[in-house]
């Protein structure tokens, strides 16, 4: 299995080194003491993590919904009760 260091990581995935030094709290990879490396997993990891589909035009994969269609991701939260007030469990 191959291990690459940041430089060779950059280059396949056609990035900037810098960013992936910035960002690599949130990507995969293997650490050793200070030395960083990736393996080709954790390279088609990444590029899966910042993959994205088209929503609309003719390459789009899904038909997105009209938002009056579709109910709000929060319509099913309620309010919680004032401060104070006796609390009803239900």
């Amino acid at each position: 299995m191959k291990r690459h260091t940041y430089p060779e990581a950059a280059a396949i995935l056609r990035i900037e080194e810098r960013w992936l030094r910035r960002n690599i709290a949130s990507l995969p990879h293997s650490k050793l003491g200070r030395v960083v490396r990736f393996t080709d997993a954790d390279l088609d990891r990444i590029d899966e993590l910042f993959h994205h589909e088209p929503t609309r035009g003719p390459l789009a994969l899904v038909v997105a919904s009209s938002p009056s269609t579709a109910a709000h991701p929060l319509a099913q939260l309620k309010p919680l009760p004032p401060r104070g007030a006796p609390v009803r469990i239900a």
